[in-house]
């Protein structure tokens, strides 16, 4: 349960890196599964879990993916512009 809790943060900050990339269409995306992710994880934890493939479920994993998407999107970001910095310094 804690490492799902772990990637449910790390997918709410998600829609913060998507508008630091200024690529906001991803970021209002992301934010509406969100929406749907939480409210799947709080119907989990205190009533009993929605059906496999329901609306609430899609929202949960789509978000996850998007998620990690957005994550992998934002490191090749960070790596190439630490890249063209460290040529500037020589």
């Amino acid at each position: 349960m804690g490492i799902i809790v772990m990637f449910m943060l790390l997918a709410s900050v998600t829609p913060f890196l998507f508008l630091q990339m200024k690529k906001t269409i991803f970021a209002l995306v992301q934010t509406v599964l969100l929406v749907g992710m939480w409210l799947y994880f709080f119907e989990v934890v205190f009533q009993s879990a929605p059906a496999a493939f329901s609306i609430p479920w899609i929202m949960f994993y789509a978000s996850l993916f998007v998620s990690e998407a957005g994550w992998v999107m934002f490191i090749i970001r960070i790596v190439k512009t630490s890249g063209t910095v460290q040529e500037s310094y020589q």
